[in-house]
């Protein structure tokens, strides 16, 4: 699993795909382009010397930027990535970009040394995201796709921004207490809430106040902040 942290303060887990999976779909995109470069073969091949310098030039394209044009307007998926339900994407968890792409997929010519991708294998097998050498180099890694998941189910109040920044765990305790609060008794729910004195106020709501919060941390803004963006 590979962890990231979001600006909101969750963690999340991302299942790392092995070797196993990429190299099978490794295969399908060879066996994909292979089909192409058949085709072209003897659609350009009828133009004599014109159509050899046409298929060399249409070859050097499809090798080199099939899967970068797929990962990035794709998903980060590949028809071969996708028929195994894995993705390519940043280390930060979002998606993979053209810079990236373009430097994991150039790097195949060193991964692929000194025979086999042998470069690639060694590497993957001494990381524990199973990283090859173009995914060290452009920040890249290779996951399982997952649902993505859905929002904490927050109570419907007016988002507060903090007085102060709040750290990671900070943050999580306050998401965690609305997600919680309304499963709580009122009584139990204030007392827990009095716990982050002087974050909230006795006298003003806490228990309110922390959901406001919560709304906060988690991207909600005030109408008026919206209005006042529009």
């Amino acid at each position: 699993m590979h962890a990231v942290q979001t600006p909101e303060g969750i963690e999340l887990h991302l299942p790392v795909a092995g070797i196993v999976p990429r190299a099978a779909a490794w295969l399908i995109d060879l066996l994909i382009r292979a089909v192409i470069y058949l085709l072209l073969g003897l659609t350009l091949m009828l133009l004599g010397d014109t159509g050899t310098g046409l298929f060399l030039i249409a070859t050097f394209i499809v090798e080199w930027f099939y899967p970068v044009l797929f990962e990035v307007l794709r998903d980060g998926q590949t028809p071969g990535k996708r028929a195994y339900d894995i993705r390519v994407i940043h280390d930060d968890g979002t998606p993979i970009g053209w810079s990236a792409s373009l430097i994991r997929n150039l790097l195949r010519v060193v991964d692929f040394l000194p025979l086999a991708y042998g470069f690639g294998l060694l590497s993957m097998m001494l990381n524990r995201d199973f990283k090859r050498l173009g995914d060290l180099a452009a920040g890249s890694l290779v996951i399982y796709v997952q649902a993505i998941p859905e929002a904490p189910d927050l109570p419907e109040v007016p988002p507060l921004r903090p007085d102060w920044p709040l750290s990671l765990e900070e943050q999580q305790a306050i998401i965690a207490f609305a997600q919680r609060s309304r499963s709580l008794t009122e009584e139990r729910a204030r007392e827990l809430a009095l716990l982050t004195v002087p974050l909230v106020e006795p006298a003003r709501q806490p228990v309110q106040t922390l959901q406001g919060m919560a709304n906060w941390l988690m991207g909600k803004r005030p109408d008026s902040d919206k209005q006042a963006r529009t």
